[in-house]
């Protein structure tokens, strides 16, 4: 399941009432020695006395090192639930994460795959879908519930730009898709340029496509591309497999074997099974290329899951086309990485040239994954000031600590958009303000708990203008 990364915690304490108090563990996990680690650990210790050791012997010493346990963690999700009537120490020993005896969360100490025959498991996730949703409704006022999920113009932006006003070649994309879950990333702007979907019921499917292994490239892209298939007849979600099977007249207990096999990229590992079932399909008249298709699969998605992402792109993608602002505001505040008002709030010139400067350095193979990132909330910058909206600049006593705000048509960026300040410096100064104006460089650093360097970088971006150094005014100035 999942729930907003803002509301996990909340979920994690729930499960408790569900289930009662001692019931529920938090899923430890086990970090252990990997094998270069173990090897590095054995050079060294020679090394280190001087000891001349051939490296067949390195090698059966660190054997003995790999996998032993080197440190403990937490499943980002996982909830261990114990039966009632009996003890967690019946299947395994708890411990307190990282050793902490005040922290009020107990995790289980060992491996889950040790235990995972024996007591449930909940994965329990966090996920920017809803909070970036929540933010919408937040600043928008409409439910999500509320949303007509066959809304042609939102449709529209899975294979062309014109809902959004801007032709391809302002925003270097062929679709609108910029920012939009499962459909925002190069490889799925491709998937959506080589389909060009037009309902939801495609949109699922290429959800489908996408998040599987060995399901989409050299598997179904080939077929389409080849028009041995259309996306409607492709493998895209594993329940396909089943019904498809069903209707070709294949018995249900077998038709849904068949799926279980194909989905855990298990067709080929029992080739004894796989033949019988090879038999059955093509006395269903089940054709060939259907056969090749499910022998190349390694994992594939569920059909509800993708149905529950697509719900949840669709509503995001609605505010983009009518409520473009909102959007902007919800996307920079949650999803961005690396927005950086330096480059970003002045101007679209601005924002070109940093695009160029970093192509130019991923052409020669240079540029950083922060980089990357940046050039990510770039392109989606860049198609916000194409649609004809700006930033206002960042304020000390109008902007937030951490979200974007929609101000006289609009954005207002946050305080800890300026790069370097931090989060902890701009709640620092939105807590300190609401007892009344600073009155000098001096009084803000005092109240607000920022140094020097956070007041240079906010009298960079013209935080400070008119502001005196200290609170002692001079009779004679």
């Amino acid at each position: 399941m999942n729930f907003s990364g803002e509301y996990q915690a909340k979920a994690h304490k729930y499960t408790e009432v569900i289930f009662g108090k001692g019931t529920t563990f938090k899923a430890g996990t086990v970090g252990t020695v990997a094998e270069k680690t173990a090897f590095g650990y054995v050079r060294g210790y020679f090394e280190e006395r001087g000891i001349p050791v051939n490296r067949a012997e390195m090698q059966r010493l660190s054997m003995g090192c790999t996998g032993v346990k080197r440190t403990t963690g937490q499943h980002p999700g996982g909830i261990i639930v114990v039966p009632k009537g009996r003890e967690i120490y019946e299947f395994c020993p708890v411990q307190h994460p990282a050793d902490d005896p005040n922290s009020d969360i107990i995790t289980t100490h060992f491996d889950y795959h040790s235990i995972d025959a024996n007591l449930l498991k909940l994965d329990i996730l966090g996920h920017d879908d809803p909070t970036v949703i929540r933010m919408l409704q937040d600043i928008t006022g409409i439910t999500p519930q509320e949303i007509p999920l066959d809304d042609p113009e939102t449709m529209s932006i899975f294979n062309s730009t014109d809902a959004l006003g801007v032709t391809p070649e302002q925003i270097n994309s062929q679709v609108g898709t910029y920012g939009i879950p499962e459909y925002g990333t190069k490889f799925a702007r491709g998937m959506l340029l080589d389909t060009k979907p037009t309902t939801f019921d495609e949109l699922i499917r290429l959800s489908g496509l996408s998040h599987g292994t060995d399901v989409w490239l050299g598997n179904a892209q080939t077929l389409i591309q080849e028009g041995i298939v259309t996306l409607q007849e492709a493998i895209c979600c594993r329940d396909d497999i089943m019904i498809y099977l069903i209707k070709k007249g294949v018995p249900p207990d077998k038709a849904f074997k068949i799926m279980e096999t194909v989905r855990k990229g298990k067709a080929l590992k029992d080739m004894d099974k796989w033949n019988e079932f090879k038999e059955i399909m093509k006395e269903h008249d089940v054709p060939d290329w259907y056969i090749k298709s499910c022998e190349k699969i390694k994992y594939m998605f569920p059909k509800a899951h993708a149905a529950a992402y697509v719900t949840n792109a669709f509503r995001i993608a609605w505010f983009k086309v009518h409520i473009p602002l909102a959007y902007y505001a919800a996307y920079y505040s949650i999803r961005a990485k690396a927005f950086d008002a330096k480059y970003m709030i002045f101007g679209k010139e601005k924002v070109k040239n940093k695009m160029k400067e970093i192509e130019i350095k991923n052409q020669k193979k240079e540029a950083t994954k922060a980089e990357l990132d940046m050039y990510d909330d770039l392109e989606i910058v860049l198609e916000m000031y194409e649609r004809g909206y700006s930033f206002l600049p960042v304020d000390l006593y109008k902007s937030d600590s951490t979200k974007f705000q929609v101000e006289d048509n609009k954005l207002r960026p946050p305080l800890n958009s300026i790069p370097g300040f931090g989060t902890v410096a701009a709640q620092g100064i939105v807590k300190a303000r609401k007892d009344g104006k600073f009155m000098s460089i001096d009084d803000l650093k005092i109240r607000a708990k920022i140094g020097n360097s956070g007041a240079d970088l906010l009298k960079e971006f013209g935080c400070l203008d008119g502001m005196s150094q200290s609170n002692q005014m001079s009779l004679f100035g």
